[in-house]
């Protein structure tokens, strides 16, 4: 990602923590929407624009161009303690989900049983486990990046494996895929690098996009939940017919 589009995705989600809308910058700087939008998405800014749209939500350039920087230099990892601290306490994993998603402080009191002051111990806590850095006025900034990995064979992925996708695999009743499809076969090692390459570029983009919006309201978003793996692998029922050498 180039250093402007860095910015400006920073700007977006600073903006989206104010509750600020492109429609509210655009009356505030005497300007028309779609024009705002423009600039959001061609990262056409100019020094000037940058510092009246920063006059919004009280920052300088100097405080946006570090907060930029800084979620340039994102953790992509957790380490072993982080992961036993946020299992330790449902909520507190729940909390790091939303946070990791964007959620503002208000949409999370709002959707989940979880009051102000709790919630603000929560953020408080992530903050002194370094997964965020709390803010004034209940806003933070996450110390994670979007496509983390958990610690092969950690907390966590044991969390994962147990808990959620045995129960992903298994939908409640009702409750529709909106893709699913399984593949096999015999494949040379150069295919088995090829195929994973194309994986690992898919939960980049979906990172990626997962990123871009949360500048949108909560309501215009939808849990979704993505499961890709590969490994070597033959169903049980084939195993059993293997002729004994």
């Amino acid at each position: 990602m180039s250093q402007i589009a860095q910015v400006s995705d920073t700007l977006k989600r600073l903006l989206k923590q104010h509750q600020l809308t492109y429609k509210d910058i655009a009356l505030a700087l005497d300007m028309s929407e779609a024009n705002i939008k423009r600039i959001f998405s061609t990262h056409s800014f100019t020094l000037e624009r940058l510092e009246q749209i920063c006059e919004l939500i009280g920052i300088s350039l100097v405080n946006l161009f570090s907060i930029a920087q800084q979620q340039s230099k994102k953790i992509s990892q957790l380490t072993d303690e982080q992961e036993k601290q946020l299992l330790a306490n449902p909520k507190l994993l729940l909390i790091a989900v939303c946070v990791r998603d964007g959620w503002t402080f208000e949409e999370i009191i709002d959707y989940y049983d979880i009051d102000s002051f709790e919630c603000i111990q929560l953020l408080a806590q992530l903050d002194k486990i370094k997964i965020i850095e709390l803010l004034p006025n209940n806003l933070y900034h996450s110390l994670i990046a979007q496509d983390f990995r958990w610690i092969p064979g950690g907390a966590l992925e044991t969390f994962m494996q147990q808990e959620v996708m045995v129960k992903f695999m298994a939908p409640k009743q009702n409750e529709p895929w909106t893709f699913r499809f399984y593949l096999r076969g015999r494949y040379s090692q150069t295919s088995v690098d090829i195929i994973q390459r194309k994986l690992n570029q898919i939960t980049q983009e979906a990172a990626q996009l997962n990123q871009e919006d949360q500048s949108l309201p909560l309501h215009q978003r939808q849990h979704m939940g993505l499961l890709l793996a590969m490994r070597p692998w033959e169903p049980s029922l084939f195993e059993k017919m293997k002729r004994n050498k």
